[in-house]
């Protein structure tokens, strides 16, 4: 189970963070976005850091800023949650053909999976967000669930969208993603996280995977 904490703007709650057992780390890469921190900003960040992922989130960027932020940043996976087409996705995998590559779906209903299967033979990894008409993420809002529980596509995938300490069990006892992605759930303010959260949140992962390995 990867554990992503996303919006990351400060270098010491980073290196809490990645010292108490999180997976990867999410710096946003969206100059609209309050969580939205320099190329150089990540770059300082990245080498302070134990070995850990670190993504890059991008949303409809050019492919030369998302190339040339990667390497600034010395970002490991680049998530794109924008409007990104499939063909847009095929071209930053030639240009980036060792970084991890991240399509974000926003998800208002069963339908809107069907995208999936038209994005996986050009990227590695899903990451399903909840859908918002004017933010790309960091909403806090959760998707339905439901419509997920019989969820099982062909490559790994992230689950977003409002989650939180408290409600982390209930998702990974109703569904089966490979990681969980969390911003606004686990922070004071956007960008200043809440470390006492964070410790809780991965508290609460490591009793239910060690629950469901011993079943």
């Amino acid at each position: 189970m990867r554990i992503k904490i996303c919006g990351l703007t400060q270098t010491d709650q980073a290196v809490a963070i990645a010292n108490m057992g999180a997976s990867v780390l999410g710096f946003i890469c969206v100059h609209q976005s309050p969580r939205y921190v320099s190329p150089e900003t990540i770059r300082t960040i990245s080498q302070a850091l134990p070995p850990i992922d670190r993504f890059g989130v991008f949303a409809n960027a050019p492919i030369e800023d998302i190339t040339q932020i990667a390497m600034t940043g010395q970002l490991s996976g680049v998530q794109l949650h924008g409007q990104e087409s499939p063909s847009q996705c095929q071209q930053i995998r030639s240009v980036l053909p060792h970084i991890e590559l991240i399509k974000a779906l926003r998800i208002r209903n069963s339908q809107d999976l069907e995208q999936v299967k038209t994005y996986t033979p050009y990227v590695d990894t899903f990451l399903l967000d909840a859908y918002h008409p004017h933010q790309l993420g960091g909403t806090g809002h959760t998707l339905d669930w439901e419509t997920l529980t019989s969820f099982h596509p062909e490559k790994p995938w992230f689950l977003a969208g409002g989650l939180r300490p408290d409600n982390i069990t209930e998702a990974l006892t109703s569904l089966a993603p490979d990681g969980i992605d969390l911003s606004s759930g686990v922070e004071h303010s956007p960008g200043n996280k809440d470390l006492k959260k964070v410790s809780q949140l991965i508290a609460a992962v490591r009793t239910v995977t060690t629950s469901q390995k011993n079943r």
